[in-house]
């Protein structure tokens, strides 16, 4: 089953018109994207969108075999006006399956949004699942779904719908995950496919056709990340964009509670709250046995409050209790931390502060936590196959 992608963008494309921001700007050639819509095997189209004919005459097909038409996304009717010779648009009620004369069969799923989405299977049996702008499917349950052999889906904007997918199995290690509907909300180019790439998903030109089942283009998710930054700089914030499409994530939080720190809490709540309902929250710095776990894949928030609460427990801040087994015992610590992450078969993203680059600290301590954290940050990127520095919101790859 072969799809040609006669647009990928958002209802009104990328660049869109008279929008001045940044993204819009650099989004030429290449990069510049119509509605998305698809062509299947040159009889199904879904989405009808302006200059679908002339879309398709560019990629190398034609309209003329189109024997369906069906519509995504919440309005009635056509967007615009239906071309000679294709047949009027229609919808597939939820939950519906229509056959086609060519072999093949479209159901509509239902979604948690205003729309329809489709899942379609080809004459050959291979599996795509199309879903419109917004929209993640509802009702699913774990073990009921078929693995799909590719998504089309609305990824940067809702990555929530592909963890669901995940979670009951309709997206695997071998599905091939494709971003449309894609809009202004990322630049395009190198940022958008890290972004992409770090969900497993990618993003194709428009006119590119693909064929469904081949997945040697899909991306391979890494297994350990480290995110690093200074103080505000937006790297929790990057780190948890990195899971935010994979159900049942652990996060955890090194900090502790704090209690009677009101300004601490203030800032536990506000991580809480854009997290993923289906994430879980455990509050320890034991994080060799999480990692030695099978499990979800793990957040770690953050290493420095991890260091801390080493460094107190083997009485780091008191210059004779450092010299007289202190050292050893946080190099110790460190090595057994750095061990299981080499070690774990769990999607780990670990975030830490980076603060060799700023003040000299005033006190030993300090300088001496300085070196520490610095210490344990390159021994921690050493096992990962992505670190990031993150330097006012803008992630910055430092491997990977």
């Amino acid at each position: 089953m072969d799809v040609t992608l006669l647009g990928t963008g958002a209802p009104a494309g990328l660049p869109r018109p008279d929008c001045p921001c940044a993204t819009c700007a650099t989004a030429l050639g290449a990069d510049a994207r119509a509605a998305t819509a698809l062509l299947v095997d040159g009889a199904l189209l879904l989405d009808l969108t302006p200059g679908a004919a002339f879309a398709a005459a560019r990629a190398g097909h034609s309209l003329a075999g189109v024997g369906q038409v069906l519509l995504t996304h919440p309005h009635d009717g056509p967007a615009v006006e239906v071309p000679a010779g294709l047949p009027q648009p229609g919808r597939v009620p939820d939950g519906r399956e229509l056959a086609l004369l060519t072999g093949h069969r479209v159901r509509a799923v239902a979604l948690d949004a205003p729309g329809t989405g489709y899942s379609v299977t080809g004459p050959d049996g291979q599996r795509l699942l199309y879903l419109p702008p917004g929209g993640a499917p509802a009702g699913l349950e774990e073990g009921s779904a078929e693995t799909y052999d590719m998504v089309l889906a609305d990824v940067v904007g809702r990555p929530d719908a592909l963890a669901r997918l995940r979670a009951v199995g309709a997206v695997g290690p071998t599905t091939d995950v494709v971003a449309v509907h894609l809009d202004h909300d990322v630049p395009p180019g190198p940022e958008l496919r890290r972004r992409l790439a770090a969900a497993g998903a990618r993003a194709v030109p428009d006119g590119t056709t693909l064929v469904v089942g081949v997945y040697e283009d899909v991306p391979d998710v890494p297994r350990r990340t480290l995110v690093l930054g200074g103080a505000r700089s937006g790297k929790s914030v990057e780190a948890e964009r990195r899971l935010e499409s994979f159900p049942r994530v652990l996060y955890v939080a090194t900090g502790g509670s704090r209690g009677g720190d009101t300004e601490w809490a203030a800032r536990v709540a506000t991580h809480r709250d854009r997290r993923p309902a289906s994430w879980r929250t455990v509050e320890t710095c034991d994080l060799v046995p999480l990692l030695e776990q099978d499990g979800p894949p793990l957040l770690i928030d953050c290493l420095s409050l991890w260091l801390t609460d080493a460094m107190d427990s083997v009485g780091a801040w008191d210059d004779a209790e450092w010299a007289d087994g202190g050292e050893r015992a946080l190099r110790e610590r460190v090595a057994a931390l750095t061990a299981a992450v080499r070690a774990t078969r769990r999607t780990v993203v670990a975030v830490s502060n980076e603060v060799g680059s700023g003040i000299v600290p005033a006190t030993s301590s300090g300088r001496r936590y300085r070196d520490e954290l610095g210490r344990l940050n390159a021994a921690f990127a050493d096992e990962c196959e992505h670190v990031l520095l993150v330097v006012a919101g803008q992630a910055l790859p430092l491997r990977g």
